[in-house]
């Protein structure tokens, strides 16, 4: 039995409501990386906000930027940054982050572009009748793995380059004993 396009008792489109819990979830991923004081915990709030995020622009008919954004965003800077968090901190580092002193400037800023944002939304005429466009993702893979394949292997080369020099920086020398006493 097919589900069809809308809740059958509400009469809601189930792609609105995709949309209201993707964006809540996102609005809410992106106020914890802001607010919570544990970095690992900030870069996983970073991770579930490009999953959002990724998932909003599936939702709007694009699924070559969604999985670009999964494999870009989540599958590499993300991991890219919590693994460089958790080799540079040394053990008897703070785990947790120290309060900014600007937070209440950086609130009211946030409030003050909210309302200009909800202004401009509000006084713009939308032109009515919006359509989907689906992409063709066939003719983007050929062009990316047919004549980019070189582009895309140098900065694939590039990035894990990247890593081992972050992980070569981060390795610390351990002194022996008998190296502190000559």
């Amino acid at each position: 039995m097919p589900i069809g396009d809308s809740i059958p008792l509400v009469g809601i489109r189930w792609d609105d409501v995709l949309f209201v819990v993707l964006s809540a979830a996102l609005l809410g991923s992106a106020l914890l990386v802001v607010t919570l004081r544990d970095i690992i915990r900030c870069g996983l709030a970073l991770t579930a906000s490009f999953a959002s995020l990724a998932g909003i622009y599936v939702l709007l008919g694009n699924p070559l930027i969604a999985a670009t954004q999964v494999l870009v965003y989540i599958g590499a800077i993300s991991v890219l940054i919590l693994f460089a968090v958790m080799l540079t901190q040394t053990k008897n580092a703070p785990v947790r982050l120290a309060f900014q002193t600007q937070a209440w400037f950086a609130a009211l800023a946030a409030v003050v572009i909210a309302v200009v944002i909800a202004a401009t939304v509000l006084a713009t005429t939308w032109p009515s009748g919006g359509r989907r466009i689906w992409t063709v993702t066939a003719d983007v893979a050929h062009l990316l793995f047919h004549e980019y394949v070189l582009p895309f292997e140098v900065v694939s080369v590039l990035l894990t380059a990247a890593v081992v020099g972050g992980v070569f920086l981060a390795r610390r020398e351990v002194k022996r004993p008998e190296e502190d006493r000559s």
